[in-house]
């Protein structure tokens, strides 16, 4: 018997314009079963040397632990950063609410 893991994918957007027409691409392709985008963070960062700040958006999928690497390179393929933040967390199955689970299962199922 295989037991099903699953992973919430943290990435961050310029905006919640892009942030939102990936995550309908995301859903519409079943990689994820939703997305939640919270508009109004402050990004403050080191790149190439300099100290940056900016306002993004984080975006937050709930997927299974086979479909995030594929989640993954769709990410990386729409987003508009060179380096994005896609950072991919397991969730701990015995603590989280089981029908949900079994939704993001079900919304996530490769179809033949």
């Amino acid at each position: 018997m295989t037991i099903m893991r699953f992973t919430w994918i943290y990435t961050t957007w310029p905006d919640p314009a892009s942030a939102e027409a990936a995550a309908g691409a995301l859903v519409e392709a079943e990689l994820c079963a939703c997305a939640n985008i919270l508009p109004g963070m402050t990004s403050v960062y080191r790149w190439q040397g300099e100290i940056e700040t900016a306002q993004e958006c984080v975006m937050i999928l709930k997927t299974t632990e086979t479909r995030a690497p594929a989640l993954r390179d769709r990410i990386m393929a729409l987003h508009p950063y060179d380096t994005p933040c896609i950072l991919a967390l397991p969730v701990e199955a015995a603590a989280s609410a089981p029908d949900f689970l079994a939704w993001i299962a079900e919304q996530t199922a490769v179809r033949t």
